[in-house]
């Protein structure tokens, strides 16, 4: 079959189906400065949704117990692993061993005064910094950004620029919804809070991750982010 046959039923597969959010959307050309983020829950979801890894349809994971609503929009970056590139970066940034990536798609929280009333859509994001948050011995990143062209968040560059009770907020949210009441382990712990720099460094090793991890979709992807 001829590249331009390939091309043919790659644009009508795309008329045609939808595609999986994870694997057939785009992390963006301009990734990592500005990404694709697919919203799996929005603040005021009771209810904590994810994607369903083999179907891309999003699925209920769980009710939410107790009080915990998101602060922020939440959901993945689609053409991303944390694999053992993922890893790497963050045993060295907490300065431990035998961390293993959570073999999940890289998590992502996007900030916007916008009141979007409902998950499953895509946004373009700007990602501004994260957490480093260790979830069972596993690294699992939550990148912190900025809808683009946001009238109150859009300007920000970096994770400095949020109020410090924005980011409290955000981390007492990841400390707790998975937490019952008269617990006395917690396995989730949040080791630093970081910068964009590094911010832009893991969604690199995470789309490396990616490509390693799916080598028959890399085709699919952008070339190995700058």
């Amino acid at each position: 079959m001829s590249g331009q046959d390939d091309a043919a039923n790659q644009r009508l597969n795309n008329l045609l189906f939808r595609a999986h959010p994870w694997h057939g959307v785009s992390i963006g050309d301009e990734a990592p400065e500005v990404v694709t983020a697919y919203i799996e829950i929005v603040p005021t979801d009771t209810v904590k949704y994810e994607v369903d890894k083999v179907t891309g349809f999003l699925k209920v994971d769980r009710p939410q117990r107790f009080s915990n609503l998101c602060p922020s929009y939440y959901g993945l970056v689609p053409q991303t692993f944390c694999g053992d590139r993922v890893a790497a970066i963050f045993a060295a940034r907490a300065n431990r061993k035998g961390i293993v990536g959570d073999r999940d798609p890289l998590d992502i929280c996007v900030l916007t005064e916008k009141t979007i009333p409902h998950s499953d859509i895509l946004l373009t994001a700007l990602p501004i910094g994260g957490l480093s948050m260790l979830d069972g011995g596993e690294a699992d990143d939550k990148i912190i950004a900025v809808m683009k062209d946001d009238a109150v968040y859009g300007g920000f560059t970096d994770i400095a620029n949020c109020p410090p009770t924005l980011i409290d907020r955000l981390q007492h949210y990841f400390l707790t919804y998975k937490q019952a009441p008269g617990t006395t382990q917690h396995k989730v712990e949040i080791t630093n809070v970081y910068s964009r720099a590094e911010a832009l460094k893991v969604i690199r090793a995470s789309h490396a991750d990616y490509r390693a991890q799916f080598p028959e979709l890399a085709s699919r992807c952008p070339k190995s982010l700058p």
